[in-house]
């Protein structure tokens, strides 16, 4: 054991008073604070985490990871419609290895009316080889059918949301209106009802079969549909995949001449994933300001240690200690103290993130912020880098600090009260 790591830890293990009038306080905050700026660091990082992965889900799991349409479409509501047919399919699984599923589907916009309410609906038709796994995860009532894309189901899903504002039970019937050039009626009996807090889905969307939603659109050929949305591995990177599906896709037109466009997720809906990139900012804000007042209390207290321990430092320097071994002295246990500190942190903010994801404590407004209660990320190789730059940012703050007792004379500080 080095001489400088032996002195150190005898000041950190030493309890009493006299050598403790000052410096004991100055660095118990010096630890607390390194403590509660690991707190905020981790739940900041975990909430944010979460956060973007709940609402990047739930958007994935309404449109998937790629969309292909009409390369005329100039809504995502819009129905202009493309053949989706099998041999179309081959080729988008054959262009990236990365595309796992590809679901089609078929909107049609309308409008549901009951005795004293009505609702502007964006009416989607999915066919069977559609994953309804993100419907099932939030079904709250009900059950959901088997749409198919040969036989109207008669059946239809509804949100929470609309179902609360327009009285509607599983079970009901009720009936939905779509403009041509003649007003058209379809009735619906409610098999299930969905709430993912998604307002901008939420509001809008009813679920039925593909067959029903194309009858509607008036389309002869049954291959024709509004889109078909592409699932990708988990382990394939999203913009990888969109550019190779787009540089194959792209440059095909349809039967009827209709030109196809590839769009990933985060380009039909490029607000919203702004917002979420937002996000990140305000957590390298956070960070920052946590470890400017974490190193600065251990500045503090550093700097009320070397005073309170004047005198040793003089005496060590007559003996013959050099500068930089009285520096490691202190270094060393002020690194003791950050990692006391860190413990702490860590015992307190995996709590409560633990608390919060299996508890959920903290509620949120779904309206505002698309969830219920405020979502927590564990991400362990991201809290142990976290960890890892806490202490070594922490150590070289205090390198500059610790130059002070260079200029701390012998005969001066033998004699320091």
């Amino acid at each position: 054991m080095s001489l400088s790591l032996f002195i150190a830890r005898r000041i950190y293990g030493s309890s009493a008073p006299q050598d403790a009038r000052v410096s004991r306080p100055a660095v118990t905050i010096a630890m607390i604070g390194i403590a509660v700026g690991l707190v905020v660091m981790m739940l900041s990082v975990a909430i944010a985490l979460g956060f973007k992965q709940e609402v990047r889900d739930k958007v994935i799991g309404f449109g998937s990871h790629i969309q292909v349409a009409n390369f005329t479409r100039t809504d995502v509501y819009e129905t202009r419609p493309v053949v989706g047919s099998d041999s179309i399919r081959q080729v988008i699984r054959q262009a990236s290895p990365g595309v796992e599923h590809i679901q089609r589907f078929a909107i049609k916009p309308g409008m549901l009316k009951t005795d004293d309410n009505f609702q502007g609906i964006i009416l989607k038709g999915i066919a069977q080889e559609y994953d309804t796994t993100f419907l099932a995860n939030h079904l709250v009532e009900g059950r959901i059918p088997h749409f198919t894309d040969s036989v109207a189901s008669g059946e239809v899903l509804v949100s929470r949301q609309v179902a609360d504002k327009m009285g509607l039970h599983v079970g009901d019937k009720i009936n939905t209106y779509y403009i041509e050039k003649n007003v058209r009626a379809r009735r619906f009996t409610i098999s299930g009802i969905f709430q993912t807090h998604f307002t901008e889905y939420d509001d809008r969307f009813f679920i039925t079969d593909l067959y029903t939603a194309s009858r509607l659109n008036n389309w002869k050929d049954r291959d024709l549909v509004s889109g078909m949305e592409l699932r990708i591995s988990p382990d394939a990177s999203l913009e990888q995949c969109a550019d190779e599906v787009s540089s194959v896709i792209n440059r095909q037109t349809d039967r009827y001449g209709n030109a196809y466009l590839a769009q990933s997720i985060e380009q039909l809906y490029p607000s919203i994933f702004a917002w979420l990139e937002v996000l990140d900012t305000n957590v390298v804000v956070i960070l920052v300001l946590m470890l400017g007042v974490a190193g600065f209390t251990m500045i503090s207290g550093l700097l009320i240690l070397i005073l309170e321990r004047t005198n040793m430092i003089g005496i060590l320097k007559a003996l013959g200690a050099p500068d930089l071994t009285i520096r490691r002295i202190f270094l060393y246990f002020s690194a003791f103290l950050i990692l006391k500190g860190m413990f702490w942190g860590n015992l307190i903010g995996i709590s409560l993130c633990l608390a919060q994801k299996y508890g959920g404590i903290v509620h949120l407004d779904p309206k505002t912020y698309y969830v219920e209660v405020v979502p927590v990320l564990i991400d362990v190789p991201l809290l142990l880098l976290l960890n890892l730059f806490t202490l070594l940012v922490s150590v070289l703050m205090l390198v500059g600090p610790s130059l002070l007792i260079s200029r701390i004379k012998p005969v001066k500080a033998i004699r320091f009260e």
